[in-house]
């Protein structure tokens, strides 16, 4: 019964935040700018300590011990171009939650740098467009607007999903 009420809770916060806007964690992968909503963000780390692990996807940088546990590293840049990320002093990992089914896994995600966190305002979040991206359009669950700008919000449900990484590594693209 206690779940059941967090969960109603946790319903009337979400559509209060519709209301009012949506926190977004913005960064840089490949060249290009995207952003993941805030609430799926775990915490930043320094880029490092990456044991590659064999047979696996070429975006799937290897595995990293986060306070004893093992989380998989996916390289953005990577899955969504071909092309991995060359680390620099502003690389860093992103520790996403990510749910696959029932079960959450917490997933390291590699980008360039950390631009920060912004409020879009419904009225600022166009539909992902069908076509004219270089990712699926069902990894894309927005198009924030900024200074004239867009910033592509990232479905990290999709983008994430430890089952399709695993098994197909070309289901980023087009």
């Amino acid at each position: 019964m206690e779940q059941l009420t967090l969960a109603r809770v946790e319903e009337g916060r979400h559509g209060e935040e519709e209301a009012r806007g949506s926190q977004y964690l913005t960064f840089s992968a490949g060249g290009q700018m995207y952003g993941i909503g805030i609430l799926a963000i775990k915490e930043i780390i320094q880029y490092g300590g990456i044991s590659t692990v064999p047979l696996v996807p070429e975006f799937i940088s290897g595995v990293i011990n986060l306070r004893g546990s093992v989380v998989p590293v996916v390289d953005l840049a990577a899955r969504f171009s071909g092309q991995p990320t060359r680390p620099t002093g502003r690389s860093c990992i992103i520790i996403v939650e990510a749910q696959e089914e029932d079960e959450i896994q917490d997933v390291g995600v590699v980008v360039d740098s950390v631009s920060g966190v912004l409020d879009f305002l419904p009225a600022d979040i166009e539909p992902a467009p069908a076509f004219g991206t270089h990712i699926k359009a069902e990894f894309i669950s927005g198009m924030g607007r900024v200074n004239g700008h867009f910033i592509m919000l990232l479905n990290v449900q999709r983008v994430l999903a430890l089952d399709a990484l695993l098994s197909n590594g070309s289901a980023a693209l087009q």
